[in-house]
């Protein structure tokens, strides 16, 4: 529980920003940074194997000279 409470402070002040008491807020922002702990490393691993896989596809088009090689 203590490893949220950065996401339940925030999510409580945003909530009590609206009038309300600040519990939802502070459930929803310890489930958002939860889910951020989750996601952030998927994202990512993704966008680095999406450049290596772009990198080597323009090295292979650019030893071979054809752009049909290894065209998307």
């Amino acid at each position: 529980m203590v490893d949220n409470m950065l996401g339940m402070l925030i999510g409580a002040g945003i909530d009590r920003e609206d009038g309300d008491s600040g519990i939802k807020g502070a459930i929803v922002g310890s489930i958002a940074q939860s889910s951020l702990r989750v996601v952030a490393p998927l994202a990512v691993t993704f966008a680095i194997g999406w450049g290596v896989q772009f990198l080597v596809r323009r090295a292979v088009r650019a030893i071979s000279g054809d752009r049909d090689v290894a065209a998307p």
